[in-house]
């Protein structure tokens, strides 16, 4: 049987890129993306690019169920400024980059944009929580994943 694959993004130099459509579900009744999915095509982009960095977070958040040294990341901060409408059927590229690294946190700036015209930006702070919500530090692997990412200039 053949199967489709799973969306995914692609890592170019120091930014992440993952490609979404506007869906009619994604509108409102005037054919324009409602505001809140531009939080939601953000996280998809995110969670993505930690996947491509080779961080399991589904691995994280159940050896903290099982109480051990495991977590999740929490989005802390976000700052959205919309600048154009993104309409039905329009192709939408999300870029992420990595800002800043601290050992418990990153801060991240994503951009919506349809070919050159910029959609949506946001500037966001997350960081890594144990499961009952308390700050903790990044794995190391993880952070050094993060530096490389950041250093590339390809």
């Amino acid at each position: 049987m053949i199967s489709p694959n799973p969306p995914g993004g692609i890592l170019d130099g120091s930014r992440h890129l993952y490609a979404v459509r506007v869906y009619y579900e994604d509108t409102d009744l005037s054919g324009i993306t409602y505001h809140a999915n531009y939080l939601r095509w953000f996280e998809r982009a995110r969670s993505d690019l930690l996947r491509l960095l080779g961080i399991d977070q589904r691995a994280a958040i159940e050896s903290g169920a099982k109480g051990g040294d495991g977590g999740a990341y929490a989005l802390s901060e976000v700052n959205l400024r919309y600048l154009r409408p993104a309409r039905l059927d329009d192709d939408v590229v999300i870029e992420t980059r990595c800002t800043d690294l601290g050992a418990a946190s990153c801060r991240m700036h994503q951009v919506a944009r349809r070919e050159d015209d910029l959609l949506c930006e946001a500037h966001l702070r997350v960081g890594f929580i144990t499961l009952d919500g308390r700050p903790r530090r990044q794995p190391a692997a993880w952070r050094d994943a993060f530096k490389i990412f950041m250093n590339e200039d390809n």
